[in-house]
């Protein structure tokens, strides 16, 4: 019994060596055959249309040498290489070895796909893994585009590209420059990663790890990336991009910078149409304005930018606040036209200078469009002003229906205020001290200021006013009805133009960047739309 058990397992073990044993090639024709030992040792000789075979594959060429005993053949002259209907190999020389699948190409070799064609000087193609690669610069062009570089791999299952060192894309609309690029050819997604560029004559674009989708047009990108308009330059930690209708969005530390207007405008999420010449922004939205060597800041919960640079129109929406070293205010919301040199604020509007106070129901700014300074001021309806009393604990107040104010170099000058107008001011003489309390009441108002300080006041029509001693007014008459002292809402500096959930919302972002730093390094990974597409064409 152990004898036959003993000759089972050794005929076992020869029936599995047998059957790892690698398949011969096989000649399968050709018009001549020749042995020559001094010419090619331990080869035959076959010539004229030889067809050659092996496991799968179908070789055609001019002449061959056929080393029987290595399983290994030469092919010279007109070569065809057809591997079912994934792969034909032609070239001028080739060599193929049976034992380890192995086939080398040189000479004008074109390998062709189903959907795309390789060409160049030398190809390594290991029927094994199903990959060939080449290192002597090839050029692979399908229906869209025209794809070149030092190096790459072909995998034939995935129907995809690798391609490294002096990767170039060439498409009608635009052209792709990198060092690292895969391509996926039945989809046409392409996968950068390392410094990148794509070049079109609408904009630029520069990445250091991105997908794009050749034949939809459509793109995101991760690390480092901006799409640079004429006039716009677009940037953010993740940048989608649809090139059909030229529209770009942008999510996390969105910064787009418009060198005409000199202003950048912050989020953490912003929409660009360039077709549109519209802007969007909102996530800690903030406009930034260079205006007369100083910087306006406008923060919105939304801002909104449209139009061209001369009919610029600017919209903020949502707890608006505006700061500004000499000016700060806030308002409901805001609407400033660059054609017309006027900007609107809208709802609750209150406005700083310095301790000066100023609301009414709405305000209206106007610029000098050759000068691009303020001219002139509006504030209609319910006008009131509030200015801190320099020495003392009082408030300088003065109120009417309209103010009409004008500005030089950017600093209010004069102001009219008219209707019902009424007026409390602490008098103080050359020593700066309080003489008594001006408490008066007239048509109209005229006030000089010098350095945001009231220089002169001039009554139109008093109708009455008195000048009353400290001691004689009662604190409850030196105060103006509608007075409302709104300091402890004043824009201090810049930051002051946030709410505490905008604040938290930024502290948010850093948090969710620094948990990210670590996957930065790493190329993408491969999109559930590509995978999709690869099962599908199996299919």
């Amino acid at each position: 019994m152990k004898k036959y058990s003993f000759l089972i397992l050794l005929f076992l073990i020869s029936t599995t060596l047998f059957a790892q044993k690698a398949e011969k090639i096989v000649v399968e024709y050709s018009e001549f055959l020749d042995v020559n030992q001094t010419e090619v040792p331990d080869a035959v000789l076959v010539y004229g249309n030889v067809r050659v075979a092996h496991d799968g594959i179908l070789m055609y060429c001019n002449k061959a040498y056929w080393f029987q005993k290595e399983n290994y053949i030469k092919a010279f002259g007109n070569i065809r290489m057809v591997q079912g209907d994934t792969i034909t190999l032609t070239s001028t020389y080739a060599e193929y070895n049976g034992e380890n699948k192995l086939a080398y190409a040189n000479g004008n070799v074109v390998m062709t796909s189903p959907s795309s064609n390789l060409r160049t000087e030398t190809l390594y193609f290991d029927r094994n893994t199903q990959q060939a690669s080449y290192k002597t610069g090839g050029t692979i062009t399908d229906k869209e585009n025209v794809l070149k570089s030092q190096s790459g791999v072909y995998l034939v299952q995935q129907k995809m590209y690798q391609f490294r060192n002096a990767v170039t894309i060439t498409n009608p609309k635009y052209v792709i420059k990198t060092n690292h690029l895969d391509y996926y050819e039945n989809s046409g997604h392409a996968y950068l990663f390392g410094p990148s560029t794509i070049t079109s004559k609408e904009n630029y674009i520069y990445t250091e790890k991105g997908f794009y989708n050749t034949k939809l047009n459509k793109a995101h990108f991760v690390k480092n990336s901006y799409i640079k308009y004429n006039n716009r330059l677009i940037q953010g930690d993740s940048l989608y991009y649809d090139r059909n209708i030229e529209f770009a969005s942008a999510t996390r530390n969105v910064k787009v910078t418009d060198s005409i207007n000199k202003s950048i405008v912050k989020g953490h999420y912003g929409e660009v149409y360039r077709l549109k010449d519209s802007l969007m922004m909102t996530k800690r939205a903030v406009a930034m304005t260079l205006v007369d060597q100083d910087t306006l800041y406008v923060h919105g919960t939304k801002l909104i930018i449209t139009g061209k640079p001369e009919e610029r129109i600017v919209r903020a929406f949502k707890n608006v606040r505006f700061y500004k070293t000499d000016m700060s205010g806030k308002c409901d919301s805001l609407h400033s036209s660059e054609k017309l040199g006027l900007t609107k604020l809208i709802g609750r509007p209150v406005m700083w200078n310095q301790e000066n106070q100023m609301t009414g129901d709405v305000m209206h700014l106007i610029s000098n469009k050759e000068t691009e300074k303020l001219d002139s001021l509006k504030v209609l309806n319910n006008t009131f002003l509030i200015a801190k009393d320099t020495l003392g604990t009082g408030y300088n107040q003065i109120k009417g229906q309209n103010l009409y104010g004008k500005f030089r170099d950017n600093k209010l000058y004069e102001v009219d205020i008219v209707k019902n107008t009424e007026v409390i001011y602490y008098m103080r003489n050359d020593e700066d001290e309080l003489v008594g309390i001006d408490k008066s009441k007239s048509s109209q108002i005229n006030m000089t200021l010098i350095d945001n300080q009231i220089e002169t006041l001039t009554f139109f029509q008093r109708a009455e006013g008195i000048m009353y001693p400290e001691t004689e007014l009662p604190e409850n008459a030196r105060k103006l009805r509608g007075f409302i002292w709104r300091g402890d809402e004043r824009i201090r500096s810049k930051d002051d133009i946030f709410p505490p959930e905008e604040n938290e919302y930024e502290q948010k972002m850093i948090e969710e960047k620094k948990t990210e730093v670590d996957q930065e390094n790493l190329p993408l990974e491969v999109r559930k739309e590509t995978l999709d597409a690869i099962k599908n064409k199996k299919k």
